[in-house]
């Protein structure tokens, strides 16, 4: 797990290899997302923002801008709600899986060994390379059922 001006630094690495401008609004969303102890809608995010750093004037727009570029470029990653939309969540985690209630939008996040050994096993059996994988298991919380 990197410390979060590693993350930082990583950000203004791939700005500057994109031949982009650093914006300090993107750096505001980044550090919303590395202090998060959820997963967040970007509304959440700019509520957080709106809460943090009321002094930045970040719009909603610019929220979602921000987002989806932390997404592109691997930073944050999302699961997708339909049309209830995305939630969000930093990628300087260690790999986990997702439990996710269809009815009140709970995510559980979990890890079992036995399961990455099967998946590393097939992809060996099938000469396969895994360069990643996000599993999301979609059902009731114990609150729903």
């Amino acid at each position: 797990m990197k410390d979060n001006s590693e993350v930082i630094a990583e950000l203004k690495k791939i700005v500057k290899q994109k031949g982009l401008k650093y914006t300090e609004q993107r750096e505001i969303v980044l550090n919303i997302m590395l202090h998060a102890n959820a997963h967040l809608t970007a509304e959440e995010v700019y509520n957080l923002v709106k809460e943090n750093y009321p002094e930045s004037n970040i719009g909603i727009a610019t929220v979602y801008r921000a987002l989806s570029f932390l997404e592109e470029v691997d930073l944050i990653s999302s699961i997708a709600f339909g049309a209830d939309g995305k939630k969000y969540e930093s990628n300087d985690k260690s790999h986990h899986d997702h439990l996710i209630c269809t009815k009140c939008g709970k995510i559980v996040e979990f890890f079992d060994k036995d399961i990455e050994d099967r998946q590393d096993r097939i992809a060996h059996e099938n000469d396969f390379e895994i360069t990643g994988h996000s599993m999301q298991l979609y059902g009731l919380c114990s609150s729903c059922k």
